[in-house]
């Protein structure tokens, strides 16, 4: 099989070799492009106003975080906001993770509930919401089948004015 470039599916054909691999293709694979495209882009901060320094770790990581200086500590000079990252081991990873943080809390004080972290935060919350509620009617629907049909092989028929306050509930 050699490669197959197909504008009418997401599947390429990756060849030749005996087997087939097939592929999902990078643009077709974000499935979050509806959430992406709503948000805001992210607060750029100039370097000339951000303070930096690199500390010595603590706690669980061993001799390797406590000897080496990995913990980035930043600091906005315009908004005094302070930030220390110690996620990693690395402190090129810290202070990628640091500027993103700071970024964010210095756009949640500016913009406040309109910040990209604000709007984040309601997208997830809805998501969460949609979730339970669609649970909530599963069970429900579950819950109404198991006791009609007990209460049909007892002999009592359900009335269809039962059913609708069930509904209403």
């Amino acid at each position: 099989m050699f490669l197959v470039n197909s504008c009418r599916t997401a599947l390429d054909v990756i060849g030749p070799t005996k087997h087939a691999y097939l592929v999902l293709r990078r643009g077709l694979a974000n499935s979050n492009a509806r959430t992406t495209a709503q948000l805001p882009p992210r607060l750029v901060i100039r370097e000339e106003d951000i303070e930096e320094a690199f500390l010595k770790g603590s706690g669980p990581g061993g001799q390797k975080i406590n000897k080496t200086s990995s913990a980035v500590q930043l600091k906005h000079i315009p908004t005094g906001t302070v930030i220390k990252s110690q996620a990693t081991r690395s402190r090129s990873q810290n202070r990628k993770i640091a500027r993103r943080i700071l970024a964010e809390k210095i756009e949640e004080a500016e913009k406040g509930p309109e910040s990209r972290a604000a709007l984040k935060a309601g997208i997830k919350s809805k998501k969460k919401a949609s979730k339970s509620k669609k649970a909530k009617r599963k069970y429900r629907k579950l819950e109404e089948g198991k006791n009609g049909p007990v209460e049909g092989k007892e002999g009592a028929e359900i009335d269809e004015p039962a059913g609708e306050e069930l509904e209403e509930e």
